[in-house]
């Protein structure tokens, strides 16, 4: 099985403070043990790097970047995936949609993906599964 990580689902793991903190670390151990693909894009590493290097500190930058990084099969974006996500959030003209989730969009189908590990509600409203939800993986 194949699970699309989110930026939202990894600050949340990593962030002793954030409201699903709980919850994230119990979905997150589940693909592990599974030994399922966790596929994500270049761009989710990238926003959830800079994240914590902000709010918490360069050690937990660093923390991520050694304990995070390295389950995940990251899909390096190109100039025309970037293109179509940055068109498709243009066109979605929301505010709180950002290009990282648009690009992840245009991703996960290629992949034939359906399920995301997230936080926020954009996956859900695009008709992928979204964890953690019971019976997702």
């Amino acid at each position: 099985m194949t699970v699309f990580v989110d930026t939202s689902a990894l600050y949340a793991v990593m962030d002793r403070d954030d409201v699903n903190r709980l919850a994230a670390k119990e979905a997150w151990t589940v693909p592990l043990h599974e030994q399922a693909t966790l596929l994500t894009t270049n761009y989710v590493p990238m926003e959830t790097t800079a994240l914590p290097q902000h709010r918490i500190g360069v050690a937990a930058a660093r923390g991520f970047r050694e304990d995070a990084i390295p389950p995940l099969q990251v899909e390096w974006i190109a100039a025309e995936a970037h293109r179509a996500g940055t068109e498709a959030m243009l066109a979605a003209g929301r505010r709180r949609l950002s290009l990282v989730d648009c690009v992840s969009f245009q991703t996960m189908p290629r992949y034939g993906v359906r399920a995301a590990f997230r936080f926020d509600e954009h996956f859900g409203q695009q008709g992928f599964s979204t964890e953690p939800q019971a019976g997702i993986w």
